[in-house]
């Protein structure tokens, strides 16, 4: 009786580890040509098989194979324009940001996947600079801009990006705070949630808002904050699980306390347990884990963002992930799909 019950024992121990029980595999990126030398810093993942990317020189770029090819389809009047953030709702479907004082920033939408685009809207404000571009669904957006006379800047839009209404953030900014246009995801934005964050001055905050935009509430957040140095990725899971990563990108070798998790929809952060110990310009909920990326590397966090484990040392910006697909793009046209 003995001998069975430890036959039986060593028998569920093989067909648990076979059955997906084991550790799991480590991730790698495998790099994709993307045909492009830009440095792209805006990334929408739309499906395992389509995915948007932007960046300098007005350049986006498209797939619809999974990555195995890309097609360059910016603004034929986009060339000295940095293409900072892109929000893409399908092949077809897309809007753009692009960044810089006055009239530098300004959106474009697409809605032929790329063949033209129609610019939407154009900063007047010398003194306004836009930074990021949120979409809670096709309809509903939110683009975020630097303070001016003390207030965060807030565009709206409610029929994808066609036309936008100007708000600012009624909650006064810190002396030199401002939102860092590292990945086009110092906004996001889910349902009627949006929160964005921030660095530059005393101490690194995150902003939210349960009404899209029209009252925000403001945390600090345990992560150091500088001229350069602050918050420059956020990610929401749902409304309550959030991760913030970032760092000074003039010291990318070194991030203290550079990432903070919450579980109450961003009204308090509690720092990593073991963070990546560098700057981390994106981060994003994958299917079961979590990714950030910086130029000094790639981490994975597979208990909600607690703690953090390199797994490559290349460069990339930005990260995102949808329908169990994950893709990085970054420097020198890289861009890499998660096996």
């Amino acid at each position: 009786m003995r001998s069975r019950i430890v036959a039986i024992a060593l028998g569920l121990t093989v067909v648990l580890s076979a059955g997906g029980f084991a550790k799991p595999p480590a991730p790698s990126w495998k790099l994709l040509d993307s045909g492009s030398t830009a440095q792209l810093r805006g990334l929408s993942a739309v499906s395992d098989r389509v995915a948007w990317a932007s960046g300098t020189g007005g350049t986006v770029l498209r797939t619809v194979d999974g990555g195995r090819s890309w097609r360059s389809v910016g603004p034929p009047d986009a060339a000295d324009l940095q293409l900072r953030d892109i929000e893409a709702f399908d092949t077809l479907h897309a809007v753009i940001l692009s960044i810089g004082e006055g009239s530098a920033s300004r959106v474009y939408r697409t809605e032929d996947g790329g063949r033209t685009w129609t610019e939407t809207y154009r900063n007047a404000d010398p003194a306004a600079f836009y930074d990021c571009l949120a979409f809670s669904d096709p309809h509903h957006g939110l683009a975020l801009g630097d303070p001016v006379n003390g207030h965060f800047q807030l565009l709206s839009t409610i029929d994808g990006g066609r036309h936008w209404t100007a708000s600012p953030v009624a909650t006064a900014a810190l002396d030199g705070e401002f939102a860092f246009a590292a990945s086009g995801t110092c906004l996001v934005a889910s349902g009627r949630d949006a929160w964005f964050a921030t660095g530059g001055g005393a101490q690194s905050r995150v902003f939210h808002s349960g009404d899209f935009g029209r009252h925000w509430s403001v945390s600090a957040a345990p992560m150091p904050s500088g001229p350069t140095a602050g918050i420059y990725s956020l990610a929401f899971r749902d409304p309550h699980h959030g991760l913030a990563v970032g760092g000074d990108y003039r010291t990318p070798a070194a991030a203290p306390d550079g990432a903070a998790v919450s579980r109450d929809g961003g009204r308090t952060w509690t720092t990593a347990r073991r963070a990546p110990g560098e700057y981390r310009s994106g981060v994003a909920w994958g299917p079961s884990f979590a990714l950030a990326v910086g130029p000094t590397g790639s981490d994975i966090s597979r208990d909600g963002g607690r703690t953090w484990t390199r797994f490559d040392t290349g460069s990339f910006d930005a990260v995102a992930c949808a329908d169990g697909a994950c893709w990085a793009s970054g420097e020198q046209g890289r861009i890499a799909r998660l096996r």
